[in-house]
């Protein structure tokens, strides 16, 4: 598959997204407006592993409506939020205007952040969880975190593991199984009605493209982009009911396998810093 059909693809399928999600009690705009020292649950989860980002200039790549990025400026952070979606970007704009601080949005695919952002502006560039799914070679991401930063600067990023991109949904018997590449191939298309949040109407476009990235090829593309990883932790956990009725509400927005949860690698944490 073309670059060209896999994003034109991804894109169509986001820009359906953005309503159900602006809608959804799951992002808490609501509560984003009328609280200003709320967060939101996935960057709370980091907080332990992100540490004080008060004063940095930081780049949030493929940042959508903008939730994460700025519950990252309420931390004190100078926020460039990016993403290829014209309409999750409006619904960011108007989340920081209307909710605070100041937050700058910037329309763009991430293979052309250093392009439209410049290179060695940031002291950290940090990638909410479920972003590298949607890219089709991990290299080239490598490469634009790598170009983006400073000297000494930082990526930081939760995923969705390579095992649970793997896996299929479960069977009628239970069981989980491994049915989708594992290794970064050319992709594999899905055609999904509905998104992670709860909604009535399917989605205008439900077909995607999906790309996995097994460990070794992330930890070596860092590497080869003179990236060293100083820290790395996998999870049991995700913040979303990804296997289903399989999975149960822990708290703080994630979901854990109800049966023997020590079988999933279901997200990880790494952070990386420039040589």
């Amino acid at each position: 598959m073309s670059g060209a059909d896999y994003r034109a693809i991804n894109h169509a399928n986001w820009e359906s997204r953005v309503r159900h999600h602006a809608s959804s009690e799951t992002y808490q705009l609501d509560r984003f407006r009328s609280d200003p020292s709320h967060m939101s649950d996935v960057v709370m989860f980091d907080l332990p592993r992100l540490g004080s980002v008060e004063g940095l200039d930081v780049v949030h790549l493929q940042c959508h409506i903008g939730t994460d990025t700025l519950s990252l400026a309420r931390l004190g952070a100078r926020v460039t939020g990016l993403d290829f979606s014209a309409s999750a970007l409006a619904v960011a704009r108007e989340l920081a205007d209307t909710a605070g601080p100041t937050v700058e949005y910037v329309e763009a695919d991430v293979f052309d952040a250093v392009e439209v952002l410049g290179s060695g502006r940031y002291d950290l560039v940090y990638t909410g969880i479920g972003a590298l799914c949607w890219l089709p070679d991990v290299r080239r991401w490598a490469s634009v975190v790598a170009e983006l930063l400073r000297s000494n600067g930082e990526l930081f990023i939760r995923e969705g593991h390579p095992v649970l991109w793997a896996m299929d949904d479960p069977r009628p018997d239970g069981l989980i199984v491994l049915a989708f590449p594992y290794f970064e191939t050319e992709g594999v298309p899905f055609s999904e009605p509905n998104t992670y949040v709860d909604h009535d109407e399917p989605l205008e476009s439900p077909d995607i493209v999906h790309f996995n990235h097994g460990l070794a090829e992330i930890f070596n593309a860092l590497r080869d982009a003179d990236l060293e990883v100083t820290m790395f932790e996998e999870h049991d956990s995700v913040p979303w009911a990804a296997l289903g009725d399989q999975m149960e509400h822990v708290g703080g927005g994630e979901y854990r396998l109800i049966d023997r949860p020590e079988r999933l690698p279901a997200t990880y944490t790494l952070r990386a810093r420039k040589r």
